[in-house]
């Protein structure tokens, strides 16, 4: 089999409703495109039926893997599923697809060129939100003013689910990664910095999602761990030895 140009990587927790008709999307935007597309869906740790509807749709859809992992976490799931696609490029994709599949290309060439990693930003310039409570807005700041100051600065959106990463890079990356929670990105985008990979961010149209699995409490206090946890390892060198990668 040669080498797809896309993968498309779909993490999936307790995502029954959902989930057949975001794949439809997929392979409808799939089908039209001139290049070549692998879809793995990686389910972790469902209480529902998620894991057999995927293995359901991909018995008639090729080509498309679904993974699966006994325990939850997404960046558990997006690891899984970077590690074991094969496209040139790799891109992460929320099943609520609160970014329109069809903007994908804007992340490729001819579209996009010279870059490691292009991540969605609701925060670009260009950017727009659309029906998005302004109370969720406001937490999403504040979660990036952390992101800021401890992680990342200058980066605007690091949290929306929808980045694409250069197949090499994304190996080199998600080998090295530590957090299997929500704060994954944030520590994967961390170390890329770190070893001086090319982030930039794309505007895009995203669409608020009234059904979003964040709790407001816990997750505030999950994401202040883990960037104190990210920052003890950069101290540490965790990601920069020479056997991070295992």
């Amino acid at each position: 089999m040669s080498t797809p140009f896309l993968s498309l990587i779909i993490p999936a927790h307790n995502e029954e409703t959902r989930l057949t008709e975001t794949l439809k999307q997929v392979f409808e935007f799939a089908d039209r495109q001139s290049y070549s597309i692998e879809v793995l869906v990686v389910e972790n740790g469902s209480l529902d039926r998620t894991f057999q509807i995927a293995q359901n749709f991909a018995a008639q859809h090729l080509p498309m893997r679904v993974l699966q992992n006994a325990q939850s976490g997404k960046g558990r799931a997006v690891r899984q599923g970077m590690l074991a696609a094969q496209g040139e490029y790799r891109f992460m994709c929320d099943v609520d697809l609160s970014m329109p599949v069809g903007e994908i290309n804007r992340f490729l060439p001819p579209a996009l060129n010279g870059y490691d990693i292009a991540i969605a930003s609701r925060e670009a310039p260009g950017a727009v939100r659309h029906e998005e409570p302004y109370y969720r807005h406001f937490v999403g700041r504040i979660y990036n003013g952390l992101i800021r100051t401890l992680a990342l600065p200058g980066l605007q959106d690091t949290q929306c689910g929808f980045k694409c990463f250069n197949g090499t890079v994304a190996e080199d990356l998600f080998l090295r990664q530590t957090l299997t929670g929500w704060s994954f990105d944030v520590e994967v985008l961390f170390i890329a910095r770190l070893l001086g990979y090319k982030v930039i961010e794309i505007p895009i149209h995203w669409y608020y999602n009234p059904h979003s699995k964040i709790s407001v409490v816990r997750d505030s206090f999950k994401m202040g761990v883990d960037l104190l946890t990210i920052r003890l390892n950069a101290i540490r060198g965790v990601y920069t030895r020479s056997n991070a990668r295992i």
